[in-house]
């Protein structure tokens, strides 16, 4: 079933080799796969390649390596089997880069789409993941999951099953990948409250029924964020911009939600 590996990166091929027994269904939950001496031998790579491709198959929720006993396919969804890029990518620039590209293609059509069909329901979600977020920063935190549950919120506005589910995939990719991102983005002065700013004025495009605008302010704060990480990457010295108001001051209380503070 397995073929010789010829690849620099040998515990991806293994993965991939893995991942399309069991989407072919050569493999189906419950089977028990080789131990990692036959893997090795019958790829003809080292046991310590094995051991990283099932040490990250088993984080997937792929597999599941029970001590003493071997390891077993666990079942499975289809959004388990799409590609966990955030385990593969190291935190470098040019990944961020092009996750970012990625994020634009994506969510600034489904903040489009958000903008005519969200219900009220969707809005008031909307609504509480920007508290949440607000209330993450208060804390001193950099409000990474409080920006997570806003941009899925987002896309369950948008009232389209494959686009939930697709966003759902890639959530935890999009946190885990942004964390480091988002740490150095929170040492410039004022970028907390510039980021929240960014993230309301799309939540009111939205709310306002408006496709245009909401596509115009998710790409705006989409790109913004770009530009500050290439200007980090770059060692530059960033002033943030003032033209969405004073960031010094600029505040936005809970009650301009329609909750109580």
């Amino acid at each position: 079933m397995f073929k010789p590996v010829k690849t620099k990166k040998v515990y991806e091929e293994i993965i991939g080799q893995i991942k399309k027994l069991i989407i072919d269904g050569k493999l189906q939950p419950g089977d028990k796969l080789l131990s990692e001496r036959e893997l090795a031998e019958t790829l003809n790579v080292s046991r310590a390649s094995v051991r990283e491709a099932f040490s990250a198959l088993e984080i997937m929720g792929i597999i599941t390596i029970r001590p003493g006993e071997g390891s077993f396919v666990k079942q499975v969804s289809y959004e388990g089997m799409i590609e966990p890029l955030a385990f593969f990518l190291q935190i470098e620039f040019d990944d961020i880069v092009q996750l970012l590209e990625v994020r634009k293609i994506l969510e600034i059509e489904t903040a489009a789409l958000a903008a005519e069909r969200a219900t009220p329901k969707d809005l008031e979600a909307i609504q509480q993941a920007l508290v949440g977020m607000l209330d993450e920063v208060s804390a001193g935190g950099i409000g990474e999951v409080g920006d997570a549950a806003f941009h899925f919120s987002i896309a369950q506005a948008a009232n389209n099953p494959i686009l939930i589910r697709l966003m759902n995939a890639i959530s935890d990719l999009l946190t885990k990948t942004f964390r480091t991102s988002r740490q150095k983005l929170f040492l410039i002065d004022n970028m907390p409250t510039l980021l929240h700013q960014s993230h309301y004025e799309i939540y009111e495009a939205i709310a306002a029924r408006n496709p245009r605008l909401a596509k115009r302010k998710m790409q705006e704060h989409l790109s913004m964020v770009e530009t500050f990480l290439i200007k980090i990457k770059e060692g530059h010295h960033i002033n943030t911009p003032k033209k969405r108001g004073d960031a010094k001051t600029l505040h936005i209380p809970h009650e301009d939600y329609g909750f109580p503070s």
